[in-house]
């Protein structure tokens, strides 16, 4: 079901290097995606048709990708275009071909293409429709089932808990629930410590479905929350006033799965070089495998937790997220769980799941009906005072589109 969804392959980045080469491993599958020299992608079986092996460790030449074992070249549609080590006047390369799959660049991601039939369009999402100075890519490496991954994003209550502070300080990187709410003069955070149970409430979309979550402090105003499960695997929240994240949950295979982030500014233009600083010290490449993980206990502190954080876990809360998902196993033992009336969202999220699996065709879903023509989904934070939450956060992702300029009208 899957495979009839673009899926982020690789960031752009890890093709910007002297050799435009590098392994990707997608749904339990092993390809190639490499840069020729006039500029265009490919995405290839890894195995070489000849002998089987790796052809990430070819050579970007004469137009195409050359196999360092017998010297055989593809281009970016698998067409074999030299067999230099057969017999002269051998016609093998016309009857070799190497399977290929449609890809394509968008805003810092390579995007490919795994289902049956002709690609359908991207999806007009906001990060994918906005300008290019508008949007800063990145991913990490997690040790879990992409599932279990998801569902950490389509749970609006836990942010009362794994991302408290017990301090209230102006945001910085990864702090995020830290902010100031509009022109209340009060912190999200005491917000999130002393409003920990939201009544959130599931509407379906055309993206997948919307989450809100209503906060009322004091009788004084209603915070809502606006976030969005964007079917099959990714999820769409607010960051700040001006920047949302968009976020897929991608299989390499049923044990591990990589995120990539999308930050979208309906604002200012995003500071990518700082955004990337910010990130990139944390993780080890090639495998963007994050360096805080199982073996050193996510970096947990208990006098941090003690005096500064709720997990102890460090102000990052991509590490809360990354916990809360590995720690139940790479494959969670669902049997032993006990949802409760706030899992609003993973039970609509399972459900549609569950649907889309025993019928990918339907044609309700994402990708599946005219998705260049939907626009959005909003992820905003608002605060109602005298109107009703729905009619305030509209309004204000209203107003944020249009001063934006590029963003379109939302369409759910």
């Amino acid at each position: 079901m899957l495979r009839q969804y673009w899926q982020p392959a690789a960031l752009a980045e890890e093709l910007d290097g002297e050799r435009p080469v590098v392994s990707v491993r997608l749904l339990g599958e092993n390809f190639v995606l490499f840069r020729d020299q006039a500029g265009r992608l490919g995405l290839l079986d890894r195995a070489c048709p000849h002998r089987g092996v790796d052809l990430s460790f070819g050579r970007p030449e004469d137009g195409g990708l050359r196999c360092t074992f017998h010297g055989w070249l593809f281009d970016v549609d698998g067409r074999c275009l030299d067999t230099p080590a057969e017999p002269e006047g051998s016609v093998l390369k016309s009857r070799v071909c190497q399977p290929s799959y449609p890809v394509l660049e968008r805003n810092g991601i390579i995007w490919a293409w795994l289902g049956e039939g002709d690609a359908p369009p991207l999806a007009s999402l906001d990060c994918l429709e906005a300008p290019g100075q508008q949007v800063f890519a990145f991913k990490g490496l997690w040790a879990c089932n992409w599932f279990q991954a998801q569902e950490v994003g389509i749970d609006p209550s836990h942010a009362s808990f794994l991302h408290r502070f017990l301090e209230d300080e102006d945001e910085q990187y990864g702090l995020q629930f830290r902010a100031q709410l509009a022109n209340t003069g009060l912190a999200s955070t005491k917000l999130l410590r002393e409003v920990p149970n939201p009544v959130v409430t599931v509407q379906p979309t055309g993206f997948g479905f919307r989450l809100t979550a209503l906060r009322n402090f004091q009788n004084q105003f209603t915070h809502v929350r606006i976030t969005n499960c964007v079917f099959p695997n990714a999820i769409t929240i607010p960051m700040s006033g001006e920047i949302s994240i968009t976020q897929w949950h991608v299989p390499i295979d049923d044990t591990s799965c990589y995120w990539y982030a999308m930050f979208v500014s309906y604002g200012q233009p995003v500071d990518s070089s700082k955004m990337r600083r910010q990130r990139i010290g944390a993780v080890e490449l090639p495998s963007y495998r994050p360096k805080i993980g199982k073996t050193n206990n996510w970096g947990f502190d208990p006098v941090e937790q003690r005096t500064k954080t709720f997990t102890g876990m460090g102000p990052d809360i991509n590490v809360h997220d990354q916990w809360a998902v590995e720690s139940p196993g790479a494959v969670a033992d669902r049997t032993k769980e006990h949802l409760s009336p706030s899992d609003v969202g993973i039970r609509m999220h399972r459900r549609l799941f569950l649907a889309a699996a025993e019928n990918p065709s339907q044609p309700n879903l994402i990708g599946k009906s005219n998705p260049s023509q939907r626009h959005g989904p909003a992820a905003i934070d608002a605060v109602a005072t005298d109107e009703a939450p729905d009619a305030c956060w509209r309004k204000a992702d209203r107003e944020r589109r249009e001063i934006s300029g590029w963003a379109p009208p939302l369409t759910d």
